[in-house]
């Protein structure tokens, strides 16, 4: 059994090396990263899409306001995280640029699946050239364009989909729970309680207001807006 598991480290030294059963396991690896990332859940709603995050405070002396992890691409476009979250930073940040020089460019706002792209490109980019390592996060970007309301996932590979909920991070194990209770038809003032619902059962006693982070973007103002506390703590209750 040693010698096998001997070989195998030998295809995890570079990127651009692929096993002998067609994988790579660095990204493999990146995957493993976003799974054991903080809880951050997207659903679109009827009348708008929502993103609600786990702060994860790693220290009491922290302080919760000062943690952030929704972040703003443009007025009509929000993206989260899970894994490396410096990572998702230098991600966030590129898609910000974008969309500015978007907007200096064509005088509008960028298409929330544009953003996206550009973003897989580079995450592609970094599994097939040599001296890279994968980015070990994976994104939830939300937005709504000329096309509606959309939310999409990216993961360490460079893939990409469309979803109407969907959550990553430690809380994936939870995704049961999406599937049985989510419905098109459902406001984003139900959504904010689904989603609430999913992170107290994936935190368990470790669950409390101050470790979410929720932010919205309605159909009717097409502009991001966070969610105050006042009524995080209220749909807790």
């Amino acid at each position: 059994m040693e010698p096998v598991q001997h070989q195998m480290m030998g295809y995890d030294r570079a990127i651009t090396m692929f096993s002998p059963d067609g994988r790579l396991l660095q990204v493999e690896y990146a995957k493993r990263t976003v799974r054991l990332g903080n809880t951050a859940i997207g659903i679109a709603c009827k009348d708008g899409v929502i993103l609600v995050a786990d702060k994860r405070l790693v220290d009491k002396l922290v302080i919760p306001d000062a943690i952030e992890k929704i972040f703003k691409i443009d007025d009509h476009i929000m993206a989260t995280a899970a894994g490396l979250l410096a990572d998702a930073r230098v991600l966030v940040e590129r898609a910000q640029l974008k969309a500015q020089q978007h907007r200096v460019e064509y005088d509008m706002p960028v298409d929330n699946l544009a953003i996206v792209k550009d973003i897989c490109n580079l995450k592609q980019l970094c599994t097939q050239s040599g001296g890279y390592r994968p980015f070990g996060v994976s994104l939830l970007v939300a937005g709504i364009d000329e096309g509606g309301i959309t939310l999409f996932e990216t993961d360490p590979t460079g893939l990409y989909y469309q979803y109407k909920a969907t959550v990553i991070g430690e809380g994936e194990s939870e995704e049961e729970m999406l599937h049985k209770e989510y419905k098109e038809t459902m406001t984003m003032d139900e959504g904010l309680a689904l989603a609430i619902k999913l992170l107290k059962k994936a935190l368990g006693e470790q669950f409390s207001a101050e470790r979410i982070d929720a932010a919205i973007i309605p159909l009717k103002t097409k502009q991001m807006e966070k969610v105050s506390k006042d009524k995080i703590e209220k749909l807790i209750k």
